[in-house]
Formats: C-alpha cells, sequence, structure tokens
C-alpha cells in the first residue's frame, strides 16, 4: 500500500463500504447535531485532515451530523469552549489538552465515559488505548479523556550536518552529554553559521522543563494534581543543564526560542537539532531537502518524555442522544484505521496498539521508520505537568524557565519562586 494515500481514500479503504444507516428512531433528515472544537498546534494543514476526517464519518453515519470549528491553539480552544458552555451554547465534544483535566472536573463540565458505556465491546474500546496516553485522562477509576492528537517531544537532526561537521551522521546523542558535544562540534564546524541544538522556550515551555527533569530521574507533581515538586535538586540541576546549552557550551542561542518557527528553523538549517513535538513530523518530512532523523530524546539518569497533546472530552447539558451519538464519532475517530491514517497523515502517535497492527501504519513504518519514535518512547513516557489550577501553575512554570533562560535568575531561584506561587495556587487542594 501506499503510504502516502489521501486520508479519504485510506479511510474509506479502511473501512471497506460505507455501509452504516440511520440510529433506530432517527432519521437521515433530522441527523443529531454535534458541534466539536478542535486545536491546531504544529505545522501543516490539519484543519483539512480534520475536514476529511468528519466527511468521511458522516458519509458512514448521514444520522449524525459534526461541526467541527477550528478554535486556534489549546488555550483558545479552552477559552472557545468555556465561553459557548457559559453562554448556553454547549458543545457536545471538543479535543482539548489532556491537561485541562483537573480543572474541567473543578468546573463540573465533562461527563466520565464510564457512565455511556453499555456493553462489552464498548469497554473493550475504553480499555484498548495506550495506558502510557490514558494516564492524563483518567481520575479516580473514571475515564474522561480519549486520546487523538497525542504526542511526546522528540529529537529531530539534520544528518547532512552531522557529517559535515565529522559526525557519524546516522548516530543521534543518547545522552546531555553528547548532545552539548555534538551541538557544539556543528557550531564549531560552521564557523558559528548553523547552531546545534535548540530547544523551544516559547508556547510550551513547562514541557521541555519537564522533558529535561524526568531524563534526570525526577517526576514533577503527583498524580491526584495537588502538589508539584519544582524546587527539588533534581530539577534544578535539569534547568542547569538546560541553561548550560548556550551559557557554557554555546551549542544553542541564548534568549528565548520561539515555538512557533522553530520547525522552519529547522527546515532552513538554521539549527542541526531540535527538540520538538512528533505532531511535527509529517510536516517536516514533507518539506525537508535534507537526510534528516528522528530519535528518542537524550537521558542523563533515564530516558524520559513527558506525552503532550488533546484528548477527545464529552461535555454535559447535553442529552443522551447527543452524547452518545458524540461517543459513536469518537469511536469512529480513534478506530485503528483512522489513528493509523491519522498518524501516517500527521505524524502524531496512532493511539493504541491496534492502530499499528494496521497494514497501512505498519507499510508506512516499514518506509519510514521515523514514524514508530514517539511511540516507542511511551515506554519511557510520563503524564504530561498537570495540576488543578493549572494555568496557574503552569504559568508559574513557564515564567521562571524563561527567566534562566535569559540570565534574569539563577535555576535554583527560579524554581524556588516557581515552588511558592504553585503552593500557594494548590494551598486548598493538599489532601
Amino acid at each position: 500500500m501506499n503510504p502516502r494515500l489521501s486520508l479519504r481514500f485510506s479511510l474509506l479503504a479502511a473501512a471497506g463500504l460505507l455501509s452504516a444507516g440511520p440510529a433506530i428512531g432517527q432519521s437521515a433528515d433530522d441527523p443529531v447535531e454535534l458541534t466539536m472544537y478542535y486545536p491546531v498546534a504544529v505545522g501543516g494543514a490539519l484543519t483539512d485532515v480534520v475536514d476529511g476526517l468528519v466527511e468521511g464519518f458522516e458519509a458512514e453515519h448521514p444520522d449524525i451530523s459534526v461541526e467541527a470549528i477550528y478554535a486556534g491553539n489549546y488555550d483558545d480552544t479552552r477559552v472557545r469552549a468555556m465561553s459557548a458552555i457559559e453562554a448556553g451554547d454547549v458543545p457536545q465534544l471538543s479535543v482539548m489538552f489532556s491537561i485541562d483535566l483537573f480543572d474541567l472536573i473543578e468546573q463540573d463540565a465533562i461527563v466520565a465515559f464510564d457512565d455511556l458505556i453499555e456493553t462489552e465491546e464498548q469497554q473493550a474500546w475504553l480499555d484498548s488505548f495506550y495506558p502510557g496516553l490514558m494516564e492524563n485522562g483518567r481520575l479516580d477509576g473514571q475515564t474522561y479523556g480519549i486520546p487523538f492528537q497525542r504526542s511526546t517531544i522528540v529529537l529531530y537532526w539534520n544528518k547532512d550536518a552531522f557529517e559535515a561537521a565529522g559526525l557519524d551522521p546516522d548516530t543521534p546523542p543518547e545522552t546531555w552529554t553528547e548532545m552539548a558535544e555534538m551541538g557544539a562540534a556543528v557550531r564549531e564546524a560552521t564557523g558559528g553559521e548553523q547552531w546545534g541544538v535548540m530547544v523551544p522556550s516559547t508556547g510550551y515551555p513547562y514541557w521541555m522543563f519537564q522533558a529535561f527533569a524526568f531524563q534526570n530521574g525526577h517526576r514533577l507533581m503527583s498524580e491526584d494534581g495537588t502538589e508539584v515538586y519544582f524546587d527539588d535538586p533534581a530539577a534544578i540541576e535539569a534547568l542547569e543543564y538546560w541553561v548550560s546549552l548556550a551559557a557554557e557550551h554555546e551549542a544553542m542561542p541564548g534568549g528565548a526560542i520561539e515555538w512557533g518557527t522553530l520547525r522552519q528553523n529547522f527546515l532552513e538549517q538554521s539549527t542541526a537539532m531540535m527538540w520538538h513535538s512528533t505532531g511535527n513530523l509529517t510536516a517536516v518530512r514533507n518539506a525537508a531537502d535534507f537526510d534528516f532523523g528522528v530519535a528518542m530524546l537524550p537521558m542523563n539518569t533515564q530516558r524520559g518524555s513527558p506525552t503532550g497533546g488533546g484528548n477527545f472530552y464529552l461535555f454535559k447539558d447535553t442529552t443522551e442522544e447527543e452524547q452518545q451519538a458524540a461517543m459513536t464519532f469518537i469511536r469512529w475517530m480513534t478506530a485503528p484505521e483512522r489513528a493509523a491514517a491519522w498518524s501516517i497523515e500527521t505524524g502524531y502517535m496512532g493511539v493504541s496498539p491496534a492502530a499499528y497492527e494496521t497494514q497501512a501504519l505498519q507499510d508506512y513504518v516499514e518506509t519510514f521508520p521515523p514514524a514508530a519514535v514517539a511511540r516507542d518512547q511511551l515506554e519511557h513516557a510520563t503524564a504530561e505537568l498537570a495540576t488543578y489550577q493549572g494555568g496557574r501553575v503552569r504559568r508559574a512554570l513557564d515564567n521562571v524557565v524563561q527567566a534562566a533562560l535569559t540570565g534574569q535568575m539563577t535555576p535554583a531561584e527560579a524554581l524556588a519562586q516557581a515552588q511558592r506561587e504553585a503552593d500557594a495556587a494548590l494551598r486548598r487542594y493538599a489532601r
């Protein structure tokens, strides 16, 4: 099978035929109408991909109509969905940050999928996803979020740049020390014309910092979302290393590195390595005019990356019929064939082992092995930073990480401040 089949053809081929008819008691002339908000946080024309998926679903399910509304980035989507709820125009479902879970529960905005499960087949679907992707979707034994556009952070490297710098083009850095040394070698070999590595410090700096901390053997938060451990010595050491990439090794530019333009920086060969979401993989593959590789992130005491990306959520204050129709849509979107097609079209992970057992994704991984890196890294993954008062807590960490990277604070000072601010935000949730 040609791995670059159009998404629509892939979906139809995987489905076999368009056979599903209206639900009992429901006319195709009077479909259940669903509204879904969704974000795009990486490069590529993902709105076109989502539109193609929705068209495929509606062709198979004429009894259900889905209005898919692109709402901006993850923060924009949360604001848009919650504003609609407050205005009484409640959407039935949304793709939102997996880490929005605690805030959505506190606002009593979402429905547990467990409450809608009626058959063994539905329960098998609920249990079919990678456990590592479900960590940010479950609380107190209930499932509130279903993985969809999910990722880990991966290392992209320019093999041509490595070879020009006298490095083995097929060997990415395995450790922090190697990444710093290889990055410095590229910088020196190009007379300062190309940076060795870039790690974005805008957009989601807490996410990148969490990766460094976990690679140093440290988890930043409790499972119940009530505590954080920002000022632990292992976390301080992790931030010191990130700062040292510019200040000591001169492998990375000082100051802020923009999330939104980093992919283009890599494609324009301004940097030989970048840390970024696997959700950028297909966009990089389609645009790169040089040989590149993708690898798991380098380690210090252990390998590791936080998972990331968006989950499906179902909202309260909608009818039972709408909730069941929304779950039908979510089940269709996350079925192995669609999950495989979504992964091929975007670079996001197939969210279940069954997705990687489809012929389409098996063929794609065989011809393009980087497509399996994020999946393989799940073995070394941790849940993304999520707590109650999540916006305040992440903002506190974002601000001090940027302050440390720009030389305004030492890593120890920065993380002590973030800890104080997070403790203040979480004080009333202590168990």
